[in-house]
C-alpha cells in the first residue's frame, strides 16, 4: 500500500488573547515578510509585535479573542481526505491529510514530526493560498523543506504551486457571487452594483522583486467574471490589510468603497485571496469596511463568503492532489503542470525549473 501525506499550508492565527503578540512576532520575524538580516529583523519584529498588540487584541476581540482559522482548516482537511478516499476507492492507496501553520500551532516542526511518525511513501504540499506569493507559499514550502531535512524525513516531496484559475476554485466564488448580485438586484433594483475583488495587499517592493501574486489575483478575478458570463459587470481588483508606512499595491479596498459611495453604487465584496474566514474577513471586511461603506454613502454592502469546505473547492483540491499522485512532474500550476506566470515574474517557483534565476 502506498501512503501519501497531504500537507495543507496556512498562515495560522492566535488561539487565545495571550497568543496574539507571539503570533505577530512570528509573522514579522519571517525573512519573507521583512527582508532584513537577523538579528535586526528579530529586534524589529519584537518592536512591531509589541506596538500592534493592542490593536490586534481589539480586532480578535470581535471574534471571541482568537482566530477561527485552525478549526476551518481542519474542516477543509477532513473534507479533502474524504474526497480523496472516495475518489481513490482502492486498497493500494492510503491518504492522510495534515495541517502545517506558518506562524502558530500546529507549527511546521510539529507537523513534520507527526508525518514522520506515520512514515509516508510520498508527501504532497498543498498551500491554501490560491495565488502564489513569496510571502505565503514560498515561505511555507521553504520552512517545510528546511525542517523536514533537519528531521530526517526522506519521503519524496511534491509541491502544488498555485491554482488562481482552477475552474473548481473559480466556481466556489462565482456561485455565491451570483447569489449576491441577485440579492443586490432585489434590494436596489434601480442601481447597478459594483463588484470589488478584494485581496490581501503586499508592499510594492515585493512585487517589484518578481513576485507574481498581483498578476495572479487579477487572473482569478477575470476568471470569476468570465464564469458569471456577464459582460457588463462593473468590477475591479482592490487590496486590503495595509500596515506600516511602506508603499503598497493598490487601489485600496477602502478607497474604492468611498468612491462607490460617491457614485451611489451598491457594493459586492469578494475576498478572492482567502479560502477561509478569519480576522481579515470577519472583522476587516464585515465590520470595519462595512462601517466605512455606510459612512461613505454606499446604499448597499454585501460580502461574499470564502469557499471554506465548499464542495467545488474541495473537489478542485482533490483533483490537483490526484494529479500529483498519478505522476505529474514539477509544480502543478492551476492544475496544468505547466508554468502559468509570464517569465518576467522571476520569483515564480517554476522559474528555476526553466533556468531563470528567482529573485532574492
Amino acid at each position: 500500500m502506498t501512503k501519501t501525506a497531504v500537507i495543507l499550508f496556512n498562515l495560522g492565527g492566535p488561539d487565545s488573547p495571550e497568543a496574539v503578540q507571539p503570533f505577530l512576532y512570528n509573522l514579522f520575524n519571517d525573512p519573507a515578510i521583512l527582508h532584513i538580516p537577523s538579528p535586526f529583523r528579530s529586534l524589529l519584529a519584537a518592536f512591531i509585535s509589541r506596538r500592534r498588540n493592542k490593536v490586534a487584541q481589539e480586532i480578535y476581540g470581535h471574534i471571541g479573542g482568537k482566530s477561527p482559522i485552525l478549526e476551518q482548516t481542519r474542516a477543509q482537511a477532513q473534507a479533502l481526505e474524504k474526497a480523496l478516499e472516495k475518489a481513490l476507492a482502492t486498497e493500494t492507496e492510503d491518504v492522510r491529510t495534515f495541517i502545517a501553520m506558518r506562524y502558530w500551532h500546529p507549527f511546521t516542526a510539529e507537523t513534520v514530526r507527526d508525518v514522520a511518525n506515520w512514515s509516508p511513501d510520498r508527501v504532497v504540499l498543498l498551500p491554501l493560498y490560491p495565488q502564489f506569493s513569496t510571502t505565503t507559499t514560498a515561505s511555507s514550502v521553504a520552512e517545510w523543506r528546511h525542517v523536514a531535512a533537519r528531521s530526517g524525513l526522506s519521503a519524496p516531496v511534491h509541491s502544488i504551486c498555485c491554482y488562481p484559475t482552477d475552474h473548481h476554485f473559480v466556481e466556489s466564488f462565482a456561485n455565491p457571487l451570483r447569489l449576491a448580485l441577485a440579492e443586490a438586484a432585489r434590494k436596489k433594483p434601480t442601481l447597478q452594483p459594483r463588484v470589488l475583488f478584494s485581496a490581501h495587499g503586499l508592499p510594492k517592493r515585493i512585487i517589484e522583486r518578481g513576485d507574481p501574486y498581483a498578476w495572479q489575483v487579477k487572473k482569478t478575478a477575470a476568471a470569476i467574471v468570465h464564469a458569471l458570463g456577464e459582460s457588463d459587470l462593473d468590477w475591479s481588483v482592490t487590496y486590503q490589510s495595509r500596515v506600516g508606512r511602506l508603499q503598497w499595491i493598490g487601489p485600496a479596498t477602502v478607497d474604492e468603497l468611498r468612491r462607490a459611495g460617491g457614485d451611489n453604487r451598491p457594493v459586492v465584496v469578494v475576498p478572492l485571496s482567502f479560502v477561509s474566514e478569519h480576522s481579515e474577513t470577519l472583522v476587516e471586511l464585515d465590520i470595519q469596511y462595512r462601517d466605512a461603506a455606510m459612512s461613505a454613502g454606499v446604499p448597499l454592502y454585501i460580502r461574499v463568503p470564502t469557499p471554506g469546505s465548499d464542495d467545488s473547492f474541495i473537489r478542485g483540491l482533490a483533483e490537483m492532489v490526484r494529479m500529483v499522485m498519478n505522476g505529474a512532474h514539477g509544480s502543478p500550476c492551476s492544475g496544468t503542470g505547466e508554468r502559468l506566470c509570464p517569465h518576467e515574474f522571476s520569483a515564480c517557483p517554476m522559474a528555476a525549473a526553466h533556468g531563470t534565476s528567482a529573485a532574492a
